[in-house]
């Protein structure tokens, strides 16, 4: 049975009570744009009434709310008041103040309002369409290939009736990646963040972008959606609970969120694995299909804290690749314990259980962290034995906004540790992964990671942003399994006890991103960007360097990041 038959008669059980609720379509995820909301309620010292920040994406409506709240009792800057004025235009239908009508309409039709190209408002419909444009060019050290991204495509928000939202992204994309990209292509047989591509030319990739869904309220607090995108969950750079390193996929998302606490139940279907070549993949037999339920809470405690609580629960009831398992009905529960349904089942499905919280100390500096455990027993943990089942993720972070009393400096600070084999599985499908790609961090499992940033404002429209990430982790050869590879059955694992972090092949990665970035026109972003990356690993021959300057124009979209 498809997930989409129970889906969809959950989905039209709990529309059965529509009522005329206005419903808006989220922001899409996209790293700069979202650091400019996070910033401005760490810079007030006080936790948002309006989002939880540790769930991912936001509806606009709410955004537009808490622009329209900031300059209340806040000192502002002249780059603060233009991004705060940049987040009004971007979800000008939900805000209340009139700054976004153009002064100078294309054909007295096309842009009458600064940050859409076409717009309809009536009491029956309201659409906004938007082009979406990405095109780069670039040139690296470690290899003498034409690296350019084209893509092309149209973005759509509205309401219909004023009831219901929905958002569609469409995509037609080329490009070719640096060197270090394309390796973990042909080792993986997947473009990361995407699904299915088909070669292009040379060293190129080819295919199409395609997210969806439709969103409505049932109640005053209580909000569903149906459709094709991705979520990530937490406060930092990286997330070791959901990310949006893979692909879209397939779901329903039901958020409550009433007095103190925002609760959220996500239920997915997934690709379990894909079959292909290096040459792109094969498109003549149907991959085999995994689902994932996950539920998170989170509560602010007084005005400063916030804490959640999360489980989720990979399962497919065949994990066999001829013939796809059902959806497990039983998950379907948005207030039960996972762990004691995956019990009842026979323990056959993959479990993780975690928290994240979020402290701002005080006004312009905030502390969040990450725990996740995928599977432990603590008199092995307290014994330090390396048991090979002490599966857990950690991170710990901080923000610095208006760093040392310089106005629009923010400076990020992360650390990340993942043991080995942490999001593994015991079956072939079971593993913490879509599309062959990681769900939380890209790295997979057996690692330390720092992450630091510094992001400068010195201009209404310029950024600056600078990156550094050092890690140090164990990879996997072809005949051996460390704990990296989150794709390989944990039963192939090398040892039962003595398993420390970064075992295996070690390797240490360097990776530095400095971006310039001015904004031409609402949306429309030109970037110069410099890549440092070098690996230096234990096996001989796999240590490399390289440089890669890139120069981007982007309309709608934002930056296609490879930080690995």
């Amino acid at each position: 049975m498809n997930v989409i038959s129970p889906l969809l008669v959950v989905l039209m059980a709990v529309g059965l009570p529509l009522t005329v609720l206005s419903q808006s379509a989220n922001a899409p995820l996209n790293e700069d744009y979202y650091h400019l909301i996070d910033r401005y309620e760490i810079k007030s010292g006080q936790l948002s009434p309006f989002f939880h920040t540790s769930w991912k994406a936001y509806p606009r409506q709410w955004i537009a709310q808490f622009a329209d709240s900031i300059d209340t009792g806040m000192t502002l800057s002249r780059q603060d008041r233009f991004n705060l004025q940049y987040l009004r235009n971007d979800n000008w239908e939900w805000s209340g103040r009139d700054e976004n009508t153009s002064k100078k309409p294309v054909f007295n039709s096309l842009y009458k309002v600064k940050s859409d190209l076409f717009h309809v408002i009536t009491k029956d419909l309201d659409l906004h369409v938007n082009p979406v444009l990405h095109l780069s060019v670039g040139s690296e050290s470690a290899d003498d290939a034409n690296m350019f991204i084209n893509s092309r495509g149209v973005e759509l928000r509205g309401m219909i009736d004023n009831k219901v939202g929905f958002y569609s992204f469409l995509a037609e994309n080329q490009l070719v990646n640096p060197l270090y990209v394309r390796q973990r292509r042909e080792t993986n047989l997947v473009v990361p963040h995407e699904g299915f591509w088909k070669g292009y030319e040379e060293n190129g990739v080819d295919f199409f972008t395609a997210r969806g869904y439709v969103s409505f309220n049932a109640t005053e607090h209580i909000n569903f959606q149906f459709g094709h995108d991705r979520f990530t969950v937490g406060n930092g750079h990286r997330s070791m609970i959901l990310s949006d390193f893979s692909p879209a996929y397939l779901f329903l998302k039901l958020n409550a969120k009433v007095w103190k606490f925002n609760y959220t139940s996500l239920f997915t279907e997934m690709t379990a694995d894909v079959f292909g070549s290096s040459g792109g993949l094969s498109g003549s037999s149907r991959y085999p299909d995994k689902y994932m339920a996950l539920h998170h809470l989170s509560i602010n405690i007084g005005k400063k804290v916030n804490v959640g609580l999360f489980e989720a629960v990979i399962f497919n009831n065949d994990d066999s690749v001829s013939n796809n398992g059902g959806f497990e009905l039983r998950y379907l529960n948005p207030v039960i314990f996972y762990r004691a349904v995956e019990q009842q089942n026979g323990s056959p499905d993959n479990v993780l259980l975690g928290t994240d919280i979020k402290w701002l100390v005080t006004k312009g500096f905030s502390l969040y962290g990450q725990l996740v455990f995928d599977e432990f027993l603590l008199d092995n943990l307290r014994e330090g034995t390396g048991w090979w089942g002490n599966k857990w993720a950690v991170q710990v972070g901080g923000e610095y906004i208006d760093a040392f009393g310089i106005k629009n400096l923010d400076l990020q600070g992360e650390v990340n540790v993942s043991r080995p084999y942490t999001y593994t599985h015991n079956t072939p499908l079971g593993s913490y992964s879509n599309y062959r790609q990681p769900l939380a961090h890209p790295l997979g499992a057996n690692f330390r990671e720092f992450v630091g940033i510094a992001r400068y404002q010195p201009l209404d429209r310029l950024n600056v942003t600078a990156k550094l990430v050092y890690a140090n982790y164990g990879a996997d050869t072809t005949d051996s399994n460390w704990g990296a590879n989150i794709l390989l059955n944990s039963e192939t694992r090398e040892m039962d006890f003595g398993n420390e972090i970064a075992q295996g092949v070690e390797n240490d990665l360097l990776f530095g991103d400095v971006t310039v970035s001015y904004q031409w026109r609402h949306n429309f972003f030109i970037d110069l960007k410099h890549i440092y990356r070098r690996l230096d690993s234990a096996l001989p021959g796999l240590s490399e360097e390289t440089n890669f300057t890139s120069l981007v124009l982007r309309w709608n979209i934002p930056q296609r990041l490879h930080e690995f």
